[in-house]
Formats: C-alpha cells, sequence, structure tokens
C-alpha cells in the first residue's frame, strides 16, 4: 500500500510539470529581458559655441539606457556641459555607508560622450537633520551642527570624481524659504557652510572649483518669510566674508515673459538680472572670478502667466545665447533648464524641457542644435527639425 501511495504522488507531481514548463515559458516571452548597455567609442562634442550647457535630471532616472539616451541626445545638441544633482540623501542614506551606483552611472556616460559634469550638492539625510518632533522639517533642512558633517561629505565625493567632477555648487538657491529648509533666510548662515566645505574639499582635491550662490531671482524684501531678493542676499553674503569661500559665482536667471535684451533693474525679473549681480561681484573685488549660469530658459506653457509662445521660447533661448555670447565675457557656461524631466509634473513645469518623457526632441531642442552648429535660417526655428 506504502508503494502504491509514493507511485501516486509521484505521478500527481509529475502532471504539474508540464504547467509548470508552460507559465515559465509563456513568462519568459512576456516579460522583456534586462536592457543590456554597451559604451561606444569615446566621443566628442562638436559644437560652435562652448558656452552652451544644460541641467539634466538623471539621478532619478531608473533605466540605465535612459540615462545613456539622455546624454547622447546632449551631446548631439552641442551642449559639452551639463549641471546635475548628486543628492547627499541618495548617496549616503546611512551614515558611514555610501551608494555610489547611480553617480557612478552618470558619470560614465558622460565622460563616455565627451561631457563634463558640474554637480549641485544637496539634500540632507534624515540621520544628519536630527529631526525634532516640533519641528516641520524637508530634505533641504541642514542644522548647523551638520555644516561639518555635509563639508565631509562633500569632499569625499570631490576626492572620489577627482579629474571627472572638478566643479561642485554648494547648496541650492539659499535665498529661498523652502530650499533652505525653511529657516531664516541667513547669508551669514550660508557663507558658514561655503566656509565649512571650501578647505576640506581643496584638501581632497586641488583642482576642485567650489561655485556658490545658485540664486534664486526673487524680488522678496528683507524679512520676507519666503525668501530675500537676490541681489540683497549676494551684497550681505559678501558683508559676511563670502570671497574667500568661492570659485565661481553660479546664478539662475530666467526670462520669464521679457525678451533677453530687456534692460536689468532692481525691481525687475528677467534675463539680465545676472548683470546685478556680476555688478555686485565687481563692486566687491571679484571681477576676476567668472559666473555659470546653471539655470535659464523660457516656458510656453499654455496656461502659466509667466510663460511666452512657444515660437516666442525658441526664438528667445536662441537670442539669449547669442546675447551672452556677445556681452558676458565673464559667463563660462549658459545652461537651459531643463534637458527633461523621468516623470511628467502634469503642471508647467512640463514645459521647461527640450525632451519629453517618453524621448521626443522639441523643436527647441533642434533649434538649439542648429545654433550650435551654425546652420540656423531665419524665421526656422520652430518648424521641422534639421536634416542629419
Amino acid at each position: 500500500m506504502k508503494q502504491d501511495f509514493k507511485v501516486n504522488n509521484i505521478i500527481k507531481y509529475w502532471r504539474w510539470l508540464p504547467r509548470i514548463i508552460i507559465v515559465i515559458v509563456l513568462l519568459w516571452v512576456i516579460v522583456p529581458p534586462r536592457s543590456r548597455i554597451y559604451l561606444s567609442e569615446p566621443q566628442q562634442v562638436i559644437t560652435q559655441h562652448e558656452h552652451i550647457c544644460v541641467h539634466t535630471r538623471l539621478i532619478d532616472e531608473v533605466e540605465e539606457w535612459v540615462i545613456q539616451q539622455s546624454l547622447i541626445y546632449t551631446r548631439e545638441m552641442g551642449a559639452d556641459t551639463i549641471v546635475e544633482f548628486f543628492p547627499w540623501a541618495y548617496i549616503e542614506s546611512t551614515q558611514g555607508r555610501y551608494d555610489w551606483s547611480q553617480t557612478d552611472k552618470i558619470v560614465k556616460h558622460a565622460q563616455n560622450q565627451g561631457i563634463r559634469i558640474v554637480a549641485r550638492m544637496g539634500f540632507v539625510p534624515a540621520w544628519a537633520r536630527q529631526d525634532k518632533p516640533d519641528d516641520w522639517q524637508t530634505l533641504n533642512y541642514l542644522p548647523d551642527e551638520a555644516f561639518d558633517t555635509f563639508a565631509e561629505f562633500v569632499a569625499i565625493f570631490a576626492a572620489r570624481y577627482a579629474g571627472t567632477i572638478d566643479h561642485l555648487i554648494i547648496w541650492n538657491e539659499p535665498n529661498l524659504a523652502f530650499e533652505w529648509g525653511y529657516r531664516q533666510i541667513s547669508p551669514a548662515d550660508y557663507v558658514r557652510l561655503l566656509e565649512a566645505v571650501y578647505a576640506p574639499t581643496k584638501a581632497a582635491n586641488p583642482n576642485v572649483q567650489i561655485l556658490a550662490g545658485a540664486l534664486a531671482p526673487t524680488l522678496e524684501p528683507i524679512d520676507s518669510s519666503n525668501g530675500l531678493n537676490d541681489v540683497i542676499f549676494l551684497e550681505q553674503m559678501y558683508e559676511a566674508g563670502a570671497s574667500d569661500y568661492f570659485d565661481i559665482l553660479a546664478i539662475h536667471t530666467y526670462g520669464f515673459t521679457e525678451e533677453p535684451e530687456a534692460a536689468p533693474a532692481f525691481e525687475e525679473l528677467n534675463f539680465r538680472r545676472a548683470e546685478l549681480l556680476r555688478e555686485v561681484m565687481v563692486a566687491n573685488g571679484d571681477s576676476n572670478k567668472s559666473v555659470f549660469i546653471t539655470e535659464s530658459g523660457w516656458n510656453d506653457h499654455p496656461r502659466w502667466t509667466k510663460s511666452v509662445t512657444p515660437s516666442q521660447r525658441v526664438q528667445y533661448t536662441i537670442d539669449s545665447l547669442r546675447y551672452a555670447e556677445a556681452n558676458w565675457d565673464w559667463t563660462e557656461e549658459l545652461c537651459i533648464w531643463v534637458l527633461r524631466y523621468p516623470f511628467p509634473t502634469f503642471s508647467y513645469p512640463d514645459n521647461f524641457t527640450l525632451i519629453t518623457t517618453d524621448l521626443q526632441r522639441k523643436p527647441i531642442y533642434y533649434a538649439i542644435q542648429a545654433y550650435a552648429n551654425n546652420t540656423i535660417t531665419e524665421g526656422d526655428l520652430w518648424l521641422d527639425p534639421p536634416t542629419e
């Protein structure tokens, strides 16, 4: 009887084998294989205008092939420099343990495409924020006690990528309340952060260039809870001794609804507002330092009050590149915000992109490409892309 029971069980289990095989075959057919990434021979960006730069958002990409394709499109557009965010909270989510996997992928593909990286540093991991139950804090909140800890991370980053990433932006838009973690806006505190970072980062990589500011264009007055006017903020940075703790000033300057040639004014937000910040630098003896425009551009959303038409956006963008090249000899890079987002926002920020989330290049992409190659023809910027 026992022998018959064993035989029946074996037959019963073997009946399931064909079914299991069918399921495995169906899964193999239905589930696509992971994309294999192959590097081409090292590439070089071909451009007639070396100040063309674009801000990317590669750190949140899930698929490596999208990182690669985005950088291929960047090279083909004629931009030899990108600004990319490398969040401290992503890399050192647990104190003392570093995950460089995503960063290494971006660096690998940028190098392969011949593209220089300007790294933006920020975002605070939970363990460094010392959260308190009564305080509402964000990933931008950096307590005083963590300034040196952040500086240590920046130095480790600088040492790891020395010779590959030699330009580091310290924080982002510290003159806005949200970006400063809803702490009291304080140019002096930001200068203390620069001071904490400067010496150890230079020791880790003597060739590193520290970029300060990345100041947001805003008209917020002193004592506003939302932020502080960028011109006032920079003036107060210098009063706090900032000059000794940065090598390049990073500026955000957007055109909003005005053409790029519109004259700058203290009470106006437009593209040439950058000139007001440059005047502050010169007045404080920093005329020898250069400027990187790390965010700029126009938006063509049909329902945003600060937007322009698609054709105006293209024309203004090209005219801004021309204007900067002809008039701003102190500017090394003019970086357009933004190449693409890893996911749609379903709001006006989507209309800052040059490439859609599904990797479709917009007319403005081809216009910048034509400018980079000196193949622009008058009136054709928003029509069909140039033949390749």
